[in-house]
């Protein structure tokens, strides 16, 4: 009975360590704080928040859809951009939760790497 236990104690604490907290979802809302940090003059932008949070905004005239991968100690975020108008530019802000081992963000719009116009933090 107790190794029984102690196998699947061991079982839950690596099957706890396996867990990524990895995410991408866009805003609806953005909270305040990013809202002060948001430059409308740049069409791409980092913003480094608290707890592993990062914000990435993207200004587009397009639809835009969005898919993130871990490869190591880097991020990737990959948009697609479709459907470019001449109409008015669309505001996206995406809140990335980063596992700790993340220490560089590549983003690639249409599979092209671009860099950030800007880098900040809350």
């Amino acid at each position: 009975m107790k190794i029984r236990l102690f196998v699947l104690l061991i079982t839950m604490f690596l099957g706890a360590c396996t867990v990524s907290s990895l995410s991408i979802s866009e805003l609806e809302v953005v909270p305040y704080d990013v809202q002060g940090k948001i430059d409308s003059e740049y069409s791409l932008q980092l913003i480094f928040g608290h707890d592993n949070i990062a914000y990435i905004v993207y200004q587009s005239n397009g639809t835009v859809l969005t898919e993130i991968e871990a490869e190591g100690k880097a991020l990737f975020v990959k948009v697609a951009e479709a459907d470019q108008q001449n109409g008015a530019v669309k505001q996206h802000v995406y809140k990335v939760t980063l596992d700790p081992e993340h220490e560089e963000i590549v983003v690639f719009i249409n599979e092209e790497p671009i860099s950030f116009d800007n880098v900040t933090s809350l």
